[in-house]
């Protein structure tokens, strides 16, 4: 049983376990056939499926030489009814495991929900266990806690590296070693039809595959992940250097680097699981995000927890959330970003679907093995459910506040080095940054666009006089929401650590500038220049 695969072995542990229900959640139908009828064959029982166009079939029809078509039937047949199905497995007297495909659209059915819950002793006392192979978990109440729910998972290096090669010999391409591996771990988090498909197309455009193709690869991977609508690609562009203040984050995630990989488990680090950003919109949470996987060289996906619960992707939202895991888990190491995390676990309390979805999610947040480094976001900390926030889920809970004056000046001099001016050309930009008081990253940034606008219009380059026109004329989101920042800031102030450095000990540090030196050299030995 060793040799086999994990979720073969463990449909053969729950058939003779007596588990007459398991429901194995996949969209790769193929894969999980020909893994069912492996269990059947190391288990020594027989091995049948149904359909509601063909009916029953002993064929194998996950073999590697048949695809799809090669299930059609030969000639028209009449609808075979789930009711039918289930007499002929009354029918049966050997133990075996039955595949009942695409059956979760039938379990709504009195009839056929009732059925099948007749046939459960039956089931267990001649050994014989169902399979329903879908992508959704969708069992009536009364036979949920029957079923053994198992999950596919998508394909490891291994398989992957099979794949490639199987697609390498149909296409006549000789492939090196060192492309093999690197080519099989840039296709991580896709199925193995859709590796499959990716390998073939990169062939078909290159005429082979090099290493220097594998970034078209991982281009076209992209492409596959983006059909979801809960979880999407960033590129990475922003690096520390694009990220004004927080220096309190900074320091904490550069410590942080090398916390990943061999080197750290021998040292007996655990992988950092990830950080909860809370804090006033446009200050830099959702840009921190980016930043860390930069920082880190890690792949960066955003998951969208609006849109996992607004069912806009066609899944349940329990099915989203698991696809997003599986797919995170098999690329890492990655960072996985949940935006406005409020949004969806907010609701927690007040739906059955989102308390369950949260629980799952909480619970792999505390026990995840996998180098997925989480940052979530949040804007409005009254919606966040209190085990959000519990010590375990995430190494740090920081709060991103309104920049301080330093702060301010170094977003101001980032967005005029961004835009190809030097921010030495400005001798007024000192006294922007104070008279900038309450102003957001995000608003600081669009004060300077907006003088770029101004000063474009008249045809001449932008000034300080621009800077300081738009300043004075523009609103920041503090006037209108003072009450509530205060609050956010009276509930940080005792449970989350600051990202930004205490602005009273720069200050100090700029005042006393040559004499801290001087005591730092003293205090060193260094000598004093």
């Amino acid at each position: 049983m060793s040799a086999l695969d994990p979720v073969a072995q463990e449909i053969v542990v729950l058939s003779r376990s007596g588990y007459p229900l398991i429901h194995c959640t996949t969209q790769e139908e193929l894969r999980a056939i020909r893994t069912v009828k492996e269990a059947a064959l190391a288990s020594q029982k027989t091995f049948a499926m149904w359909s509601v166009s063909q009916g029953y079939n002993t064929d194998d029809p996950a073999s590697d030489r048949k695809g799809v078509a090669d299930r059609r039937p030969r000639a028209p047949v009449e609808r075979h009814s789930p009711e039918e199905a289930l007499a002929t497995l009354a029918s049966m007297k050997a133990p075996g495991l039955v595949v009942l495909l695409d059956f979760h659209h039938f379990l709504s059915e009195p009839m056929v929900a009732r059925q099948l819950c007749d046939s459960l002793p039956t089931l267990v006392e001649r050994g014989q266990s169902v399979v329903v192979i879908s992508p959704h978990w969708e069992w009536p109440t009364t036979l949920e806690k029957e079923v053994a729910v198992i999950d596919l998972p998508l394909p490891g290096i291994e398989l992957l590296r099979s794949a490639l090669l199987r697609v390498a010999h149909s296409e006549k391409v000789v492939l090196q070693e060192a492309v093999i591996d690197r080519a099989a771990r840039s296709a991580l988090g896709l199925s193995l039809h859709e590796a499959q498909r990716v390998f073939r197309k990169v062939m078909v455009l290159r005429g082979g595959l090099a290493i220097s193709d594998l970034s078209l690869l991982v281009e076209e991977k992209k492409h596959h992940l983006q059909r979801s609508d809960t979880l999407k690609y960033y590129p990475l562009r922003e690096g520390l250097e694009d990220l004004g203040g927080l220096g309190e984050l900074k320091r904490w995630l550069t410590h942080r680097t090398s916390a990943f990989g061999d080197e750290a488990r021998a040292f007996g680090l655990p992988p950092p699981k990830g950080l909860l950003l809370l804090g006033v919109q446009g200050c830099g949470k959702s840009l921190s995000a980016k930043v860390v996987a930069n920082l880190w060289s890690f792949p960066l996906l955003r998951l969208d927890v609006g849109v996992v619960f607004g069912g806009e992707g066609g899944d349940a939202p329990e099915v989203s959330m698991r696809h997003a895991i599986k797919i995170a888990e098999r690329l890492a190491p990655v960072v996985l970003w949940v935006d406005e995390i409020e949004k969806g676990f907010g609701l927690s309390e007040k739906s059955g679907t989102a308390s369950r979805v949260f629980g799952s999610f909480l619970t792999w947040l505390s026990e995840k093995k996998a180098e997925v480094f989480v940052v979530a976001t949040a804007n409005d900390i009254s919606q966040l459910p209190p085990e959000l926030l519990r010590r375990g889920r995430f190494d740090e809970v920081f709060f991103i506040d309104l920049p301080n004056v330093h702060e301010r000046l170094e977003i101001l001099r980032i967005h005029l080095t961004r835009r190809k001016r030097c921010p030495e050309a400005f001798p007024g930009l000192a006294s922007l940054a104070e008279r900038a008081e309450h102003f957001s990253g995000a608003e600081l940034e669009q004060v300077v666009v907006a003088a770029l606008h101004r000063a474009f219009a008249l045809q001449r380059d932008v000034t300080d006089e621009d800077l300081a026109f738009v300043l004075q004329r523009s609103v920041p989101l503090y006037a209108t929401y003072e009450e509530s920042i205060k609050s956010l800031r009276d509930w940080a102030r005792t449970r989350a650590r600051p990202a930004t450095v205490d602005a009273s000990v720069l200050d100090l540090f700029d005042a006393e500038k040559p004499t801290a030196v001087s005591s730092l050299k003293n205090q060193r030995g260094w000598p004093i220049s």
